[in-house]
């Protein structure tokens, strides 16, 4: 897309390049920056929650926190709330919405239940299942092509079978 950062300007192209010395030596400087990426990673993803509960009303802070923390405390939940938060960010900007609704890290805890027959892995991917979803039913342009990599990658959370 014109005017952005993006130095290919689509998919064709990044694969034509994908042997060239700017590939090689980004993939280089990806492996060799690998730790630092986590790290920025893990802070991002500490640094989301008081981001969060100073964005939703004082009424829905509790269940947030505790949507966050329970999952945190999992062994697969800080991986699950690091890539989610890297891959789709808090949810706290205007434009992380389409028509009002948002689709990152605020709005899946939010539409996560209190109380659950599953497992908080399963209730956070079914709960983003439900945000992406709404999100491609609200985006100004088409964006279903993207719901199929995107629920694979919730699939990557834990046994949520959409």
């Amino acid at each position: 897309t014109p005017g952005t950062p993006c130095p290919w300007p689509d998919r064709e192209s990044f694969y034509a390049d994908f042997d060239s010395p700017k590939l090689v030596e980004l993939r280089a400087f990806l492996k060799a920056t690998f730790a630092d990426q986590a790290r920025f990673m893990a802070e991002r993803m500490h640094g989301s929650l008081p981001k969060i509960l100073a964005a939703v009303p004082r009424e829905r802070r509790e269940h947030i926190a505790d949507r966050f923390n329970t999952l945190a405390a999992t062994p697969e939940g800080l991986y699950i709330l690091m890539d989610y938060v890297n891959f789709k960010g808090e949810g706290i900007l205007q434009s992380e919405r389409y028509r009002g609704k948002g689709w990152g890290l605020l709005q899946v805890l939010d539409a996560m239940p209190e109380h659950s027959f599953t497992t908080i892995r399963d209730d956070f991917a079914r709960a983003a299942d439900f945000v992406l979803t709404r999100r491609v039913l609200n985006a100004p342009k088409e964006e279903r092509q993207w719901l199929p990599g995107w629920r694979k990658r919730l699939a990557s959370y834990g046994t949520y079978d959409q």
